[in-house]
């Protein structure tokens, strides 16, 4: 694929204008490192005009570091958030209310003077995002992640004040099929929606892979009985993330008392007692709680095992997915993470199931386990599928998005 970058294509200046490069500032209190290389491709793009604020307190300094390395001063960290609510929400979507003020991000975006902005939803920055385009009549582009499934239990309130802020959007870029439907359900006009603007670090992760020995995978296997297959989960250990669901199945499942099969769950979080506490009770040997795993050392984990499982009971698009597909492997997914109709294809590289249906586990971890030859040919598919989704490609969803709103302002 031809980087967006390195294209002469007129698209690299504000229509309009003659050569004069577009400044886009992005906003968002908190992001993560699949983000980085998405900004900098959107910042060359922009021939180095791209502008990212964001929360010092909140984002990881790991990737506070590397979104420095890549933008240098105009990646823009500000402190002394002012907050109703929790600093950190990570429960079902809408169960609890929060609301910010950052005292300096209006003087942020006055120093950058941006052509378009890009706010991160609807609440939370982008309020200030919102503020300034009143002010100063600058277009507004939003990223959006929610489905009807994640908002099934919306407020009336929380869906009125998007259907209001959308009547000041330019254009939208969600990051799927089926967020772009719940858009359209608020109001936003199919034509100024863009889709894939959310990917992971796919790249990274390969070349972490390629470091990765057979000594190193094999040790792995060992600590885990070197059984036939593994399964691997990765997820913040919370109720929302279905572990428990996934381990009640587990024990209805024969693979995993006859040696062929293990389960390994990466992640930290309050219902870590509680999971381990049920692991006991229902007597399961084959599964092991790994705990939390820095996100650079990953790759270890998904090149030692064979089938990547998320069981979710509500997501707008776990990144673990396509993190486990660019590395090879087979996925089944929940039906309620909303990235599965763009990257599982139901026998081509995995399955789709019901966590909330004991049975669809059961029957789904059983098909896995009889296509144990197909597992590679399946992996394979995994990356080819997701060798669609780059951060050039998401990078120029978001900027198809900026220029939609710049033209709707012209008109």
């Amino acid at each position: 694929m031809t980087s967006p970058a390195n294209n002469s294509d007129s698209r690299l200046t504000r229509p309009g204008h003659n050569k004069k490069p577009l400044r886009i500032a992005y906003i968002g209190r908190s992001f993560l490192d699949y983000r980085v290389p998405v900004f900098d491709a959107l910042n060359r793009m922009t021939n180095g005009c791209l502008h990212v604020i964001y929360s010092k307190e909140v984002t990881p300094e790991r990737v506070q570091r590397k979104i420095l390395e890549v933008l240098g001063d105009q990646a823009i960290g500000l402190e002394g958030e002012k907050r109703i609510g929790p600093k950190v929400v990570s429960g079902f979507a809408n169960k609890v209310f929060r609301v910010t003020y950052q005292p300096g991000a209006l003087a942020a975006l006055r120093r950058i003077k941006p052509d378009v902005l890009v706010g991160d939803g609807f609440f939370q920055w982008t309020a200030f995002a919102l503020a300034y385009k009143i002010f100063y009549r600058v277009p507004l582009v939003i990223c959006y992640e929610r489905t009807n499934q994640t908002e099934i239990s919306a407020q009336w309130y929380r869906r009125a004040y998007r259907r209001l802020v959308l009547r000041l959007v330019g254009a939208m870029s969600c990051n799927g099929q089926l967020s772009k439907e719940y858009a359209q359900s608020l109001g936003m006009d199919s034509e100024k929606i863009t889709t894939g603007h959310m990917v992971a670090d796919t790249e990274n992760l390969k070349k972490q892979l390629a470091g990765i020995s057979a000594t190193r995978r094999r040790e792995l296997r060992e600590s885990w009985g070197s059984p036939q297959i593994v399964f691997l989960s990765v997820g913040q250990l919370i109720e929302r993330k279905g572990f428990r669901q996934l381990l009640e199945g587990w024990a209805r499942f024969s693979g995993a008392y006859d040696g062929t099969s293990a389960l390994v769950v990466i992640g930290s979080g309050p219902e870590h007692a509680r999971l381990r506490d049920l692991i006991e009770r229902l007597n399961l040997k084959s599964v092991y709680l790994a705990g939390g795993v820095d996100y650079d050392q990953i790759a270890n984990y998904y090149a030692s095992t064979d089938i990547f499982i998320i069981p979710t009971l509500e997501d707008n698009w776990s990144l673990v997915v396509p993190e486990a597909m660019a590395c090879g492997l087979p996925v089944i997914c929940s039906i309620y993470n909303c990235c599965w109709p763009e990257l599982v294809q139901e026998g081509r590289n995995g399955w789709v199931f019901d966590p909330l249906q004991q049975d669809t586990i059961v029957q789904t971890l059983t098909k896995a386990l009889s296509s144990v030859a197909d597992l590679q040919r399946m992996g394979s598919e995994s990356r080819v599928i997701v060798a669609n989704h780059t951060p050039e490609h998401a990078a120029e969803a978001i900027w198809d998005a900026c220029n939609i709103a710049l033209k709707s302002k012209r008109l």
